[in-house]
């Protein structure tokens, strides 16, 4: 075999492997996802850093699972440390949900597991409170995604708001979830009370 032919037969297994690659995974950001599908995760942020940003791929074809993404930002240095970090409320698949971290937290992680019976995910959040700061001017994000089955993603709109929970709803017919994340900005002094 001459090299021409092996440079053609390079080239032609390159186009292959481009159109087979573009056509088994319609959605190819090459953004890292933390799940698999149908696969349950476990995602914390590093230590004194909370989640800024949350994203979401939806497949009818692979269990009508999504795949997630998630990204953290540190807290304002003169917070300091977590006093205290803790895993809070847990859902269950195929159901409404609402939580909001207790004790004042902030949302710093996120685990889930699927499960295959309803085609749905439980899900519970990783909270962490800061030197007893208090939430004020609270609201939640319109619907994350705006339609069922279509790409989500939500970014913390300015520097100073941080996430505090979510509400969620769950579509027994379409087989996926609708979140509304609960977004607070916190107060630079200590306080003695839970203010949500």
């Amino acid at each position: 075999m001459s090299s021409a032919h092996v440079l053609q037969a390079l080239c032609l297994l390159m186009v292959f492997s481009t159109v087979s690659a573009q056509h088994g995974h319609m959605h190819d950001t090459g953004e890292e996802w933390v799940n698999t599908w149908r696969q349950g995760f476990n995602f914390q942020c590093p230590h004194g850093e909370v989640l800024v940003a949350i994203k979401s791929y939806f497949s009818e074809k692979e269990g009508s699972d999504r795949l997630w993404n998630f990204e953290c930002q540190r807290t304002p240095y003169d917070w300091g440390e977590p006093n205290e970090c803790w895993w809070d409320d847990i859902n269950r698949a195929g159901l409404e949900w609402s939580s909001v971290c207790t004790n004042n937290g902030l949302v710093a992680g996120v685990q889930s597991k699927y499960f295959e019976a309803v085609l749905d995910r439980e899900w519970q959040f990783y909270c962490c409170r800061y030197a007893r700061r208090c939430p004020y001017s609270c609201w939640k994000t319109s619907d994350v995604p705006e339609y069922y089955k279509e790409e989500g993603e939500m970014v913390i709109p300015s520097y100073g708001y941080f996430i505090r929970g979510a509400q969620t709803t769950f579509s027994g017919v379409l087989r996926d979830r609708q979140w509304k994340y609960i977004l607070c900005r916190m107060t630079d002094f200590d306080c003695q009370f839970e203010n949500f």
